[in-house]
């Protein structure tokens, strides 16, 4: 899950004020945690907490991220998401928000098959993303970080992905100039694979998929932890990343954490 982690940072103060190019400092005095991070990490507590038996993971998911959120209220949460997050009783509303793909990376990781990865990504979104583009796009990523994790080449992954899920029929290149800020799964998830994909290095996906601009912290939060199961994460960027939490985060973070 640190590659989400790394992508949400990095692309934190660009998101209000895109850069569309590469050459930036990735780890800045002026990035941050945003929600993105703090909800893969609730995410991936609840996964863990159900040690393998899923029957209760949506109670347990919707338990972590109220205790998380509550925690860390200004952390950027959209607004249906914020109020869900205080409710005493929370109800899916039908969200297709990209929410649903950011904090769903850790059932790519803890899934031990295609069928339960996909479990576990529907159990841990209809909570509150419970449109269809918002399981879809939760499910194509977390099956993305499956994917690669397992040792399936990029060639594979965009066949699935095309197959399945998306059509990925534009080059970054190509949509760059045009492509503006949106919070929805079908208009980020797409854009982020194929940021994955094009990359050629673990740090070359964070400086691609935020050189995209639009919901940079979002975009880069989903590209880089497929990348994170495909490439790996390189040590000096790990502990940066760490730096930006506080002891409580860091102890859940170190508690859940599965690398490839």
């Amino acid at each position: 899950m640190i590659g989400a982690i790394i992508g949400d940072i990095a692309g934190s103060r660009f998101e209000w004020n895109n850069y569309r190019n590469k050459d930036f400092l990735i780890f800045h005095k002026d990035d941050f945690m945003t929600d993105d991070s703090y909800m893969t990490i609730a995410v991936a507590k609840a996964i863990k907490d159900c040690n393998g038996s899923y029957d209760n993971l949506s109670g347990m998911a919707t338990r972590w991220m109220q205790e998380v959120g509550t925690r860390y209220p200004h952390c950027g949460f959209g607004g249906h998401f914020g109020d869900w997050i205080f409710e005493d009783d929370p109800k899916p509303y039908r969200s297709y928000g990209n929410g649903a793909a950011m904090r769903v990376s850790a059932a790519g990781f803890y899934g031990k098959t295609l069928d339960e990865v996909k479990d576990i990504s529907y159990k841990v979104t209809r909570v509150s993303h419970d449109h269809p583009e918002g399981l879809k796009g939760a499910e194509a990523t977390a099956v993305s970080v499956y994917l690669a994790r397992t040792g399936e080449d990029k060639d594979h992954i965009r066949d699935y992905i095309n197959e399945n899920y998306y059509k990925l029929d534009f080059t970054i290149d190509e949509i760059r100039d045009t492509y503006r800020f949106n919070e929805i799964c079908q208009d980020t998830v797409p854009q982020a694979l194929e940021a994955f994909l094009e990359s050629e290095s673990f740090e070359d996906c964070v400086r691609l998929s935020i050189s995209l601009g639009g919901d940079s912290d979002t975009i880069a939060a989903i590209a880089c932890a497929v990348a994170e199961a495909f490439y790996g994460v390189p040590d000096d960027m790990k502990n940066h990343a760490i730096e930006y939490m506080d002891k409580y985060i860091l102890a859940l973070f170190e508690d859940v954490e599965i690398s490839k």
